[in-house]
């Protein structure tokens, strides 16, 4: 007899990674869970890299609010900004591909389904 493997029929899937291919173009994992080496040190990234838009943000403004900054530090903050923008909207697309998107069939079966039977379990029936 054999034994059931939870991960038999797991799907494999594409994750996007939070670091580009060395000629810039989107790099993927592919994976069937979330729990291997590259998943996690991806993980581990994408938390720094928000972290650091976090820092970079607080920084942005002090040299934005001030009419005094000087040129050179108002365009060196609109570059890591930019950066910064760059890496979160990777994480936020790679959060958004990983995201589980219910079946068409069981989202009409979840809002009519349920009205069907509460029409059928009514003090009447």
């Amino acid at each position: 007899m054999e034994q059931a493997n939870s991960h038999a029929h797991t799907p494999a899937c594409l994750r996007l990674l939070p670091w580009p291919t060395p000629e810039g173009k989107p790099c993927y994992l592919v994976t069937d869970n979330d729990g291997g080496y590259l998943s996690r040190l991806a993980d581990d990234l994408e938390a720094a890299q928000l972290a650091t838009g976090t820092d970079v943000l607080g920084r942005a403004r002090r040299v934005l609010d001030n009419p005094m900054s000087p040129y050179t530090e108002i365009r060196y903050a609109g570059i890591r900004l930019a950066e910064c923008l760059t890496d979160a909207l990777r994480v936020a697309e790679s959060r958004g591909m990983r995201l589980v998107v219910p079946d068409r069939d069981e989202e009409d079966e979840g809002i009519h389904g349920h009205a069907a039977r509460n029409a059928r379990s009514g003090p009447w029936s």
